[in-house]
């Protein structure tokens, strides 16, 4: 069986966030997908079946459980369908709960997707764990059905952050996002490099799903990218996740509640896996 590795949002081999890919025609069962995503210990294993030329169903498994939504897995998938399995400039993914994601290639490579958005919500009561697992000072956290969304100072803080995982455990499904923008108030902040370039920057956690770290992830920019959207009244967001690979997210605020994230993908490795499929 075919298996892809792309590393996602990225124009780099060996930055961005490394996801698996397969194409399928059925569907293998959960216990040997998971399996699949177990060994290869990845943020993600993404596994696609086609519908015709044009659309495709699309799953995704951390090494520990499926999720209802990668965004990064979804880049290396598109990238992967373009390259070897349709001749088409624009795809559509059938996502349960999520309706249709539109996938576009450029002629340089770069991948438009487009999602719906899932905003956050300004919350003031969170879980004593969030606080005591965060060790820089935070002045908002926001909530969707994905994560905590903090909102730090500085960027400088984003960078330096080291949370206590143990405790973001504990909050279980929901993870934990921070992100700061020296845009917003750049007399008050001290400018980094990375302050400079992007309008945000942002780190990921999900240690119940077996991530401690998530390199670069597309589905909390859905909520990141229209918060600071917002806050900088602008409709384009520039983004960085700023873990040890890093990668960058082009964001753009749509109509009827839908954006577009883009980015470029980089294939590290094409492999046959030996499985038995019963």
């Amino acid at each position: 069986m075919k298996m892809y590795q792309v590393d996602a949002f990225t124009a780099a081999l060996f930055k961005g966030n490394p996801a698996a890919v397969l194409v399928l025609d059925e569907w293998l069962t959960d216990e040997l997908m998971l399996n699949i995503a177990m060994e290869n210990n990845l943020s993600e294993t993404a596994f696609v079946k086609p519908i015709d030329a044009e659309n495709f169903e699309i799953r995704w498994f951390t090494p520990t459980t499926e999720v209802n939504f990668c965004g990064h897995a979804t880049l290396a998938s598109s990238f992967v369908l373009f390259k070897d399995y349709t001749q088409a400039q624009k795809i559509h993914f059938h996502v349960k709960n999520l309706g249709i994601f539109i996938v576009e290639q450029e002629a340089d490579g770069k991948i438009k997707m487009n999602f719906p958005q899932r905003r956050a919500s300004l919350v003031t009561e969170y879980p004593d764990e969030l606080r005591q697992a965060l060790t820089k000072p935070f002045k908002h956290v926001y909530l969707n059905t994905q994560a905590y969304i903090v909102v730090y100072e500085t960027v400088q803080d984003v960078l330096d952050e080291q949370p206590n995982l143990e405790l973001l455990k504990t909050l279980g499904k929901i993870r934990t996002a921070i992100t700061a923008s020296e845009t917003q108030s750049p007399r008050d902040v001290a400018i980094t490099s990375l302050g400079q370039q992007y309008d945000c920057v942002s780190r990921y956690f999900a240690p119940a799903n077996g991530i401690d770290e998530d390199p670069v992830t597309g589905s909390i920019h859905t909520a990141i990218a229209p918060l600071w959207a917002d806050k900088l009244g602008q409709s384009t967001v520039s983004a960085y996740q700023a873990s040890k690979r890093g990668g960058e997210l082009h964001c753009t605020l749509l109509g009827n509640d839908r954006i577009e994230i883009s980015g470029y993908a980089k294939l590290y490795m094409q492999a046959e896996i030996d499985v038995d499929i019963l």
